[in-house]
């Protein structure tokens, strides 16, 4: 005899979906940028190579050899090697050259590794992303990459060598999965700069950011979000600047105003409907500070939408 009732809380069974999780950050944000892995290719190219990526996401998976990193009007160089993975999750044109050492000159190790790119859905919200620094490296000496990500790229190397039908679908998914994974490792480390996804990782931070972005319209407080984390008003204010990088209310201004971007896109509402449901006093005060950050009023930007 068996028994079909539901697991109760305490069973061994245990379930997660895309709805479950309220206070998933990086979930949420993520889907409001839109993000997708779009393709992937190989390179293997001959020595004294040089070459360029520019204004896409890119992922750069080592697989043989030593390659120098430049990011267009930076002097800084990074050097990568086999079993590193390298994000550049906000586009930054960047150069990727073979690493040349003068012993190695008569022989230098071949080169060959795997690039994957990503677009943004949402042009709008990619300030999001813009907050990450220009280059995320996992592997080597530096952050350790996920355990996940090796079965990522030996699943992403199958649909490359082995492509069969659904293969475009299979690697879109494979290089969100990747992308994901390096951005829950790189923010979980200590060297993690200060912007949302470092808050989002903080135990107490986190709770104040899903709040706000819950309901951006709500006449948030920093006395009611420090309750919220359970924290003294102080406390608060200084952790939530250390680990996002702006205090509160700055936060708070820019989830608004990207709210209102999502209505004045996608429904007809009054502008002054607008600027009552994502939290502004009035109409003036909206386009006010709608036009500080798009340099351009909030009626006037919906118009000048393309096809609208």
């Amino acid at each position: 005899m068996h028994d079909d009732s539901p697991s109760a809380p305490g069973d061994a069974a245990l379930g997660l979906d895309a709805e479950s999780q309220s206070d998933d950050l990086l979930s949420e944000l993520l889907r409001s940028v839109r993000l997708s892995g779009e393709r992937v290719a190989a390179y293997c190219p001959p020595r004294t190579f040089s070459i360029g990526f520019a204004d896409i996401g890119s992922l750069h998976i080592i697989e043989e050899g030593e390659l120098e990193l430049r990011i267009d009007g930076d002097p800084h160089v990074e050097y990568v090697s086999r079993g590193d993975v390298v994000l550049l999750p906000r586009g930054d044109p960047h150069h990727l050259s073979e690493r040349i050492v003068l012993a190695d000159a008569e022989a230098p190790e071949s080169v060959r590794w795997l690039c994957g790119t990503f677009t943004i859905g949402d042009p709008q919200a990619s300030h999001l992303l813009g907050s990450l620094p220009a280059v995320i490296i996992l592997g080597g000496a530096r952050t350790p990459a996920p355990e996940g990500l090796e079965v990522a790229r030996r699943m992403l190397g199958i649909e490359m060598h082995s492509p069969s039908q659904g293969s475009a679908v299979m690697i879109s998914r494979i290089l969100d999965l990747i992308f994901i994974q390096i951005l829950r490792a790189w923010a979980a480390g200590k060297d993690a700069e200060p912007n949302w996804l470092a808050g989002a990782f903080d135990p107490q931070i986190g709770l104040s950011l899903s709040a706000i972005h819950r309901d951006p319209g709500h006449d948030w407080t920093v006395e009611e979000l420090a309750r919220a984390c359970n924290l003294s008003r102080s406390a608060f204010a200084a952790r939530f600047a250390a680990r996002v990088g702006k205090p509160p209310a700055t936060y708070l201004a820019h989830v608004r105003l990207d709210a209102a971007i999502g209505l004045l896109r996608g429904t007809s509402l009054p502008v002054a409907l607008i600027a009552e449901r994502v939290g502004y006093t009035s109409e003036a005060a909206f386009s006010r500070a709608f036009k500080n950050r798009y340099s351009t009023p909030p009626s006037r930007w919906r118009r000048d939408i393309p096809g609208r």
